[in-house]
């Protein structure tokens, strides 16, 4: 079964009071699952790589064999596609979660998209936010 997760971190401040905002679709396009999650003082990486990394533990608890990861945060997609290196040693634990929970699938794919393609997840992030801070 293939599924679709619509992932999105912030921070007000950077770093700042942080959250990640996940969805998740089936391909028919209804929402299995939808939250956001409050971090603490984080960066906005941070929060994109966790909203990642919970979008796919959500993924497979719902049963999914295949998930397209769709983001709004171009470094995190690069990173995850091994187009650039992950230098910075907090983001580098992510992403070794990120790519070993990606490893308990058949396919993982991640997709770019710009931040107006990517309102559900972003509207989490903020009512994470704003329920926090």
């Amino acid at each position: 079964m293939k599924l679709i997760t619509y992932t999105d971190g912030g921070a007000r401040g950077n770093p700042g009071p942080a959250a990640a905002g996940i969805v998740v679709k089936n391909e028919d396009g209804e929402v299995l699952a939808s939250f956001g999650l409050y971090l603490g003082n984080q960066t906005n990486n941070f929060a994109e790589y966790t909203a990642l990394l919970e979008a796919l533990k959500k993924a497979k608890e719902l049963g999914a064999t295949e998930v397209d990861c769709v983001l709004d945060s171009e470094l995190v997609v690069k990173q995850m596609r091994g187009e650039y290196k992950v230098k910075e040693p907090t983001l580098q634990k992510l992403f070794v979660q990120v790519y070993n929970k990606a490893q308990q699938f058949k396919k993982v794919t991640y997709r770019h998209v710009l931040r107006h393609l990517n309102k559900e997840a972003d509207k989490e992030v903020n009512k994470a936010l704003d329920e926090n801070v």
